[in-house]
């Protein structure tokens, strides 16, 4: 059943609002790249404005994590696609298991590279997806939408705060039935994109901006991170093997072979330096 009252009857939300700027196929190359830039520029500014938000949100998630808990970002089109990628970033980056923080999209894996048509416009699906992980009160989720309006995602975040998970979103527009869902709100209103309603540019921008701020300092509070060093991740491809090599020679003051030879013995910086 897809949730009608839930969208904004009558009113026009701030991502769908036209662009600054018009006639946008008479422009050069030149002038559509700097006015897009111009438009960029701002949305450090916007997500700043948020971080009481986003500090907020970590700091209500770490102990959880702490105890075992998983982090699920749950969400629909770019916004989903956003999620996935923060989420499958962090077990090569900080060495954490996949099943740690874990991006769920409406639609499937198949909707990472096709349109899966409707399949954000149903409420119920967002928590049955969901439901496939057996979450426990120790989880927590981020339902991500620019609009705050997709059925998917307000129904993954109202299943999970009945039962008992913490919740927060990340959205676009003010005042949104998803921010109204959950527990943590984070509001980063960038304003009319430069294609009208094209959600894709400046709010994903600001979705991906957000997403790694929280990750990143999730996985820096969960002792993933020592000084400013990756001292964890997983040794996947030889760029990774060689920066590890760094560190160890940095670190201990070895040569570059030694170096070398402890990290592929030990198998990760951290036991390395350890040792």
């Amino acid at each position: 059943m897809k949730m009608k009252s839930d969208r904004y009857e009558g009113q026009m939300p701030v991502t769908e609002q036209p662009s600054h700027f018009d006639h946008l196929e008479q422009m050069s190359v030149g002038e559509l790249l700097r006015d897009m830039n111009q438009e960029d520029v701002s949305v450090a500014q916007v997500v700043g404005k948020a971080i009481p938000q986003i500090q907020a949100f970590v700091e209500a998630i770490e102990p959880k994590m702490r105890a075992g808990g998983r982090l699920f970002y749950v969400g629909a089109g770019t916004s989903g696609r956003l999620g996935v990628l923060d989420a499958s970033e962090l077990p090569p980056t900080f060495g954490v298991p996949e099943d740690r923080v874990i991006g769920i999209l409406a639609g499937g894996d198949r909707a990472l590279r096709h349109a899966v048509e409707k399949a954000e416009d149903f409420p119920d699906r967002g928590w049955q997806d969901l439901l496939s992980f057996h979450p426990t009160t120790n989880d927590s989720v981020l339902g991500i939408a620019a609009s705050g309006t997709t059925p998917y995602v307000i129904g993954a975040v109202r299943g999970a705060r009945e039962n008992g998970l913490l919740t927060g979103c990340i959205t676009s527009n003010p005042d949104t039935p998803l921010a109204a869902a959950c527990e943590y709100p984070i509001e980063t209103i960038v304003g009319p994109e430069f294609v009208t309603g094209s959600s894709r540019m400046k709010s994903g921008t600001a979705q991906k901006m957000v997403l790694n701020m929280i990750s990143t300092s999730l996985m820096i509070r969960m002792g993933r991170v020592k000084g400013n060093r990756m001292v964890k991740m997983q040794l996947t491809n030889a760029k990774l093997v060689e920066r590890g090599t760094r560190m160890i020679q940095e670190s201990l003051g070895l040569s570059y072979v030694e170096a070398k030879e402890r990290l592929l013995e030990k198998g990760s910086v951290d036991k390395a330096l350890k040792s």
